[in-house]
């Protein structure tokens, strides 16, 4: 019966070899079909220089031990490939494998894939496997994505990549995803490659247990974020990144960092990390050179460890060493003799090493080990910054030594804690509670209907989108929301939920990529109702309402991107003190702000804010019961990007004039 099914796929092959007018060696494929042969070519399936899909993937698909593809003096074109377990691709020195023009329409169409496979090895020497990367960021020809991958490896074990060059795909160079969900890639070996300008990452690791990098160098990446030589970014908790090592490995000229663990989706129950680099390099990349970030928040930091050893990183945009929400409790991570050269040579108020706590997190930053490392930096500023997005979070658990060497002098310096204290002061703030408006109701502070109608286009928000909109029962309720992209992340329609003051879902609708869009419902019931639109990495705003809409941040700051322009918020009767925070984002993304009171006068105003800035009001009497304003703008030296609010001791909500603001019901 074996035998019978073996000659069925045989001869289901050879038909369509023939029927594209390739040459197909009969001979050779009977045999092999009879079991005889446990190594075959390639073009004993045929080849055809405009599509050899079909016999490559017979070829694959036949099972044999052993496959060669040889060298046929043209590319293989060919569409989406599927590999095979069990099975030893040998690529002949010169060979090319090319992504067929005008294919993989699919999102996340990759040139070759294996999905819950095991013991394959790709051993190409001088071989390349090429996408058409301009071709995918080319929105008349392709729907934007970033999962077109050159070699796709999903929940597969005891896989070997050697010697191949990986270039201009769509998305990565090699994806190291799931097939089934939680089910980790297992004995993954890639030494001597090549991942060349590709549009996403060079290799992106979402998954791995016992893998091995050597060799290999990821380079000229550019396209979409976060365009890094490497990105570790689990996805889920469950997922694994154990028994990691790279050695000898290089990062160069990527749009986006060198190597970088992007670890939020993790938790404090994930299987802790063990992640190590050797003598890797990371070199004139726009990004940092090596950045880890963690999860701050209580039981959500990741633990584990990241070591990189003998490494050097030289010549990166934006500095040498970048630590985001560690707290002591999480990461243990590691510089073991590690030398930063030139560290942002054009960023000269950012330090080679930087030290940073996000908006929202909640616990000390630390747990970081410096062990002889050296900063050769001939700017003079100071080798260590922390920004403080949180605001007063202390340093703890940073230890070691550094060498500064800046002209002929050199110094060695102990991290003790009053040289961090003397770089890095952390200044505490007034803790004052956000608000829930679970426990309030809600009413326009007017009947006034401002000029230029209720619409709030200036606000986009990006990650999350949380509106609140008053309307009376009966009511025809109209606005419209601008679904955006930001940079050059792909995107799609995204689900409008709109729920009533009772809770119960009152519409759903979409929000197309792109496009602005009017949606449209009756209002069931009198008051405040809840509108979700989360744009992800993209934007969205709402610019047109036919009633009252406020922006909401009662569970989390408010997330903006180019937003600037006057908010309008109300200070309930009977508050004494209340505070503002405003962010920008990471180490070079700022905001202007400015405070204003009932009156209109500036009570405070702060330029280039980076970390979190907390505009403090201590009122000499309580309030009347009065809006004020904060005045957003462009900072006047940083760049101006992505920046939060975060309204504490006050109702969460910021709405674009004084009639469109709803207040709390007495």
């Amino acid at each position: 019966m074996m035998v019978r099914v073996l000659l069925r796929s045989f001869v289901a092959a050879l038909v369509l070899a023939v029927s594209a007018g390739a040459e197909v060696n009969q001979e050779m494929l009977e045999r092999v079909a009879a079991g005889e042969l446990d190594e075959a070519k390639a073009s004993w399936w045929g080849f055809d220089p405009e599509d050899s899909t079909e016999a490559l993937q017979a070829a694959i698909d036949s099972g044999v031990a052993k496959l060669t593809i040889d060298d046929m003096g043209e590319p293989w074109v060919v569409r989406p490939i599927r590999l095979a377990s069990n099975q030893e691709i040998h690529f002949e020195e010169g060979v090319e494998v090319v992504a067929k023009r005008g294919e993989f329409k699919g999102r996340g169409d990759s040139l070759f894939t294996a999905s819950n496979k095991e013991n394959i090895a790709l051993i190409g020497y001088g071989a390349t496997l090429r996408m058409h990367r301009s071709d995918y960021d080319d929105p008349e020809l392709y729907e934007r994505a970033e999962w077109r991958h050159t070699l796709s490896i999903r929940s597969c074990s005891n896989i070997k990549v050697y010697g191949l060059t990986l270039a201009e795909s769509g998305g990565d160079g090699i994806y190291l995803g799931t097939a089934t969900r939680w089910v980790t890639n297992k004995d993954i070996h890639i030494k001597d490659v090549v991942c060349e300008s590709n549009y996403r990452q060079g290799i992106s690791v979402i998954t791995a247990e016992n893998l091995l990098i050597e060799n290999t160098i990821m380079r000229n990446t550019g396209g979409t974020p976060p365009q890094a030589g490497i990105d570790f970014e689990p996805n889920h908790p469950e997922e694994r990144l154990v028994n990691v090592v790279m050695r000898n490995c290089l990062a160069e000229n990527n749009n986006g960092a060198g190597y970088v663990l992007y670890l939020r989706p993790m938790a404090a129950h994930s299987e802790p990390l063990s992640v190590r680099f050797e003598n890797c390099r990371a070199i004139n990349n726009r990004g940092i050179g090596a950045g880890v970030i963690n999860n701050n928040l209580p039981d959500h930091a990741v633990t584990g460890s990241v070591v990189f050893a003998d490494c050097v990183l030289e010549g990166n945009g934006r500095g040498g060493i970048s630590v985001s929400d560690n707290p002591p409790s999480g990461l243990e991570v590691r510089f073991e003799n590690v030398t930063l050269i030139n560290p942002a040579p054009e960023a000269p108020a950012l330090s080679p090493i930087q030290l940073s706590s996000r908006t929202d997190a909640d616990q000390p930053i630390g747990g970081v080990a410096f062990d002889n490392v050296r900063i050769e930096d001939p700017i003079e500023r100071n080798p260590m910054s922390y920004i403080d997005g949180a605001g007063g979070l202390p340093l703890e658990d940073i230890a070691g030594t550094l060498t500064l060497v800046r002209e002929d002098a050199e110094e060695t310096i102990a991290l003790t804690r009053e040289i961090l204290d003397e770089w890095m002061p952390v200044t505490p703030i007034k803790r004052l509670p956000r608000l829930s408006l679970d426990e309030m109701q809600f009413q326009p502070l007017t009947d006034e209907i401002p000029e230029e109608g209720y619409g709030f286009g200036y606000a986009y928000l990006r990650r999350t989108g949380r509106f609140a909109l008053y309307a009376t029962e009966g009511d025809e309720v109209r606005f419209t929301l601008h679904h955006r992209r930001v940079g050059r992340y792909s995107g799609r329609a995204i689900p409008v939920i709109i729920e009533g003051p009772s809770g119960d879902r009152a519409h759903r609708a979409e929000a197309p990529f792109e496009i602005e869009t009017e949606i449209a419902f009756t209002a069931p019931e009198t008051g405040v109702y809840r509108i979700t639109a989360d744009p992800g990495q993209n934007r969205i705003a709402l610019t047109e309402s036919t009633h009252p809409v406020n922006l909401v941040g009662d569970e989390q700051r408010i997330a903006l991107i180019y937003a600037a322009g006057e908010y309008v918020f109300w200070v309930p009767a009977g508050t004494t003190e209340f505070g503002v925070r405003v962010a920008g984002e990471g180490s070079s993304e700022a905001v202007h702000a400015a405070l204003l009171d009932p009156e209109g006068n500036v009570v405070e105003e702060v330029d280039n804010i980076v970390a979190m800035h907390q505009f403090e009001a201590d009122l000499d009497e309580s309030s009347p019961g009065a809006a004020w304003t904060l005045r957003l703008s462009r900072p006047s030296e940083l760049a101006w990007e992505d920046h939060s609010v975060d309204l504490r001791g006050i109702p969460p909500l910021l709405a674009p004039s004084r009639e469109a603001l709803l207040v709390p019901v007495n």
